[in-house]
């Protein structure tokens, strides 16, 4: 059975990478290998009711995900419909592309720090489709935004959600990851940014023109700035919700969701519908790229059965006898996490090692939560924030392999060598 479950999650992957040449889409490829990986478990396993379990267990962390997905791209769509982003647009007057990309990358970084990497790159890549006009431009900038989205995340203990596990689980705590990984993180950003600016060196910033912006779309200032403001609060405010209640994200951002609704509805009250109907929530939630959610809940399921069947503890364990070294075990799980998600990952190095042998703040998660993070921008598809960025700007994989993958590469292996180096001289 394990080695059918590997085969089908070979040959889907294949696909999905494979999507434009074989003009399949990857949603399709997705949901197909979740599914077949999933019946031959069930059959295989013979266990119905502990198959179902596991089966519903998966649905709701990847429903969560999804809904927090969903509320996100749908507040981004909000704020861009009343030309919201405007807000930050009018305020950055570089004319210089290499200057805009240092500006983006570094905004990029800190917001996802404060956010989470994939709602900061659904803002800044949307940010980039109404600020360049040149679409090969907007790949490139897409790329470093997901580059910069993972670097951001890992240092913060809400930046990304392997970190977050780490830091719930108790394996780090807020101040130590952020004092031992903020550095690295950096130096993971600065180098394919500082790559990718010198290319773009000397071309201007080719603007888009708002041709769409008529008479019966314009949106007021008070407005515009009324639903960017309320939209960045409430994703910001999503950490914060979760460190309360202690409730999932998901909820934060449907709550959320739920206030912007009102507002928008309280704003427009007095528009005729055929003025306000673009304006509204269920108008944005129409919008928003169904394709890729549905993809995402496929690749999460299909990766769940890997779990659920031990096949990546296995290799965890395997990678232990065979290596030996945590640093290099570590280096590799991080590249692992650029085709097999990193959430699962995660989960099986914090089953594997326990907090008896490895205790809080140890190099172990610290350096897993910087390589686990930031490798998933090695693949388009190797993070939420990839995923996110491939569905809004239409990336195609092997764009982002011959484009951004060395240089994603070769930021999480300088920001891997800083973290080693800082780590011996500080211990």
């Amino acid at each position: 059975m394990l080695t059918a479950l590997v085969v089908i999650f070979v040959i889907a992957y294949a696909a999905i990478a494979l999507e434009h040449p074989i003009k399949i889409n990857k949603s399709a490829s997705a949901l197909l290998g979740a599914g077949l990986l999933w019946t031959v478990y069930a059959l295989a396993a013979g266990e119905a009711d502990r198959v179902g379990a596991q089966l519903g267990e998966s649905v709701m962390a990847t429903a969560q995900i999804v809904f927090f997905l969903m509320g996100a791209m749908t507040i981004v769509e909000v704020v861009d419909a009343h030309n919201g982003f405007e807000v930050i647009t009018k305020r950055i007057r570089t004319s210089n592309l290499s200057r805009l990309m240092w500006l983006v990358g570094f905004v990029t970084f800190f917001l996802s720090a404060i956010l989470d990497n994939l709602t900061t790159t659904i803002v800044m890549v949307s940010l980039m489709r109404k600020l360049l006009a040149k679409h090969e431009d907007r790949l490139f900038f897409a790329g470093i935004i997901v580059i910069a989205a993972n670097s951001g995340g890992a240092w913060s203990p809400i930046g990304d959600v392997t970190t977050t596990m780490l830091w719930i689980g108790g394996q780090i705590t807020s101040l130590a990851i952020i004092e031992g990984v903020f550095l690295p993180s950096v130096v993971s950003l600065i180098v394919p940014l500082g790559m990718t600016a010198y290319v773009l060196r000397g071309r201007a910033v080719l603007s888009v023109e708002n041709v769409e912006n008529s008479q019966d779309r314009r949106t007021t200032e008070f407005e515009r700035n009324l639903m960017f403001f309320f939209g960045l609060g409430i994703l910001v405010a999503v950490p914060a919700f979760k460190t309360i209640t202690q409730l999932p994200p998901f909820m934060g951002i449907l709550f959320g969701l739920g206030i912007l609704w009102l507002v928008g509805d309280l704003l427009h009250r007095r528009k005729e519908d055929v003025f306000k109907q673009h304006l509204t929530l269920a108008h944005a939630l129409s919008r928003i790229d169904m394709s890729s959610i549905v993809f995402f809940v496929g690749i999460l399921l299909a990766v769940a059965t890997l779990e659920h069947t031990h096949i990546l503890t296995s290799l965890a364990q395997w990678l232990d006898q065979v290596v030996g070294r945590l640093d290099v075990i570590v280096l590799i799980i991080g590249i692992a996490s650029a085709i097999v998600d990193n959430v699962p990952l995660v989960a099986a190095s914090m089953g594997m090692y326990s907090l008896d042998q490895y205790p809080t703040d140890h190099f172990l998660w610290e350096f897993l939560a910087y390589c686990a993070g930031t490798g998933g921008s090695i693949l388009i598809i190797g993070s939420a924030a990839g995923v996110a960025a491939m569905g809004l700007e239409k990336i195609h994989f092997f764009w982002y392999v011959k484009k951004i993958s060395g240089l994603a590469l070769i930021g999480y292996l300088a920001g891997a060598g800083v973290y080693l180096a800082q780590y011996q001289l500080l211990h």
